[in-house]
């Protein structure tokens, strides 16, 4: 409760807390079927029908609600990213105390392999992954989750060499503690606050790139709804049905400004360096 108070006494907190708080609302209701129509339902005489009180944000090309297709999109993005990030916070948080605590030759190994994939954009990237593997969700939870891996092992690996040499963790292995006791208690606690910040800013990276692949037909696929698939749905029909566009755009925009938002609270609240007064 302490940190939720403390992100919503922050300018930038309280806005981007607000409008991630708005999405997991939508995302919720959309997967249990809250939604204003049935999101696979087509409704040929309403064929591209503009916003209306019964269609709010229209219809598409084959007469589905706009609306509820959105609510089910955003649940689906919102999962692949959770996801993603899970498994590149999990596998990065792991190699990177492996690389700082074991050192010498499994440092070398790890950090080699992490700027090879570093040296790829990310899209590239988990194009690559998915083109191999072949398209789907979990394909893309995978390849995003591989692309944001390397990052993480960084934020890890170097303030957990930097505690690896001080004094308290010294003191533990003269009392005898054991390595897990020492790498999970003394060091994994210590870097709860980058961590943390990280994976708020990297869940704002993983729906850009899950709505990428969706957009180039290689992430979620038809009839399921995907942010990204609406968008690419809507290329043909952007100056006869403006809306099919207009509202998925700003479904990602605002979600990706929402979770920065609230990374840079976060940042500002956890690390007394960058700690700012409250706006």
């Amino acid at each position: 409760m302490r940190m939720v108070r403390a992100v919503f006494s922050h300018g930038s907190g309280r806005i981007g807390g607000a409008i991630v708080g708005f999405y997991l609302l939508v995302a919720v209701l959309g997967m249990v079927g809250l939604t204003p129509h049935d999101p696979l339902a087509q409704f040929r005489i309403d064929r591209l029908h503009a916003p209306s009180a019964a269609y709010w944000m229209g219809t598409d090309l084959f007469g589905r609600d706009v609306a509820s297709r959105l609510m089910v999109g955003v649940g689906q993005s919102f999962i692949v990213a959770f996801l993603s990030v899970a498994f590149a916070s999990l596998a990065g948080t792991v190699l990177g105390l492996a690389a700082a605590w074991l050192g010498r030759r499994w440092d070398g190994i790890v950090m080699r392999v992490m700027d090879v994939l570093l040296a790829f954009p990310a899209i590239l990237l988990a194009l690559l992954i998915v083109a191999v593997a072949g398209p789907g969700t979990w394909t893309s939870v995978v390849a995003i989750g591989i692309v944001y891996t390397p990052i993480f092992t960084r934020i890890v690996r170097g303030p957990a060499l930097s505690l690896k040499a001080r004094e308290f963790v010294d003191a533990a292995r003269t009392f005898g503690s054991s390595t897990h006791y020492i790498v999970t208690r003394h060091l994994l606690l210590n870097l709860v606050a980058p961590l943390t910040v990280q994976v708020t800013l990297a869940l704002a990276w993983a729906l850009l790139t899950e709505a990428g692949l969706s957009f180039l037909g290689l992430g979620t696929q038809p009839p399921a709804a995907s942010l990204g698939l609406m968008l690419s749905d809507s290329r043909k029909l952007m100056e006869t049905a403006p809306w099919l566009m207009i509202f998925p755009g700003l479904a990602i925009m605002i979600s990706i400004l929402g979770f920065n938002l609230l990374g840079d609270a976060l940042r500002d609240i956890l690390d007394p360096r960058t700690r700012r007064s409250p706006a």
